[in-house]
């Protein structure tokens, strides 16, 4: 049987917790880095939690509020990868990739809110 998956957030959230999963490993064993990886650690992998979350939200207002902290977990990830990347644990290619993946996140969490809140004339 085929697996359909009908909740891009949800793919794409859980497809980034594995990355930065991976990061952190990265960093820990070749970086020696343990600081800062455990935060992009706790940021990265909280988006896709506080997605799940929302699944089984009390109201709507409820569903709004935990996405709201998702957007802002991608937010602080974000920052995170930013200064991994200015602080040179990162390379430019493995940045821009993940980087990338960070803010399309926000871009669909943001969507999500905005026609959430409309639809309740919240807005």
């Amino acid at each position: 049987m085929k697996d359909i998956r009908l909740n891009p957030l949800k793919d794409k959230s859980f497809c980034f917790a594995l990355r930065i999963i991976k990061l952190y490993k990265y960093l820990c064993k070749e970086k020696k880095e343990m600081i800062l990886s455990k935060q992009i650690l706790r940021s990265g992998t909280a988006i896709g939690a506080m997605q799940r979350e929302s699944e089984h939200a009390e109201s709507t207002l409820d569903f709004i509020h935990k996405l709201s902290i998702a957007q802002k977990e991608s937010n602080e990830t974000l920052y995170w990868l930013e200064l991994l990347h200015k602080a040179e644990y990162i390379n430019e290619e493995a940045f821009n990739s993940i980087y990338k993946d960070a803010q399309e996140l926000i871009r669909m969490i943001t969507s999500i809110i905005k026609s959430t809140k409309a639809s309740i004339g919240k807005l």
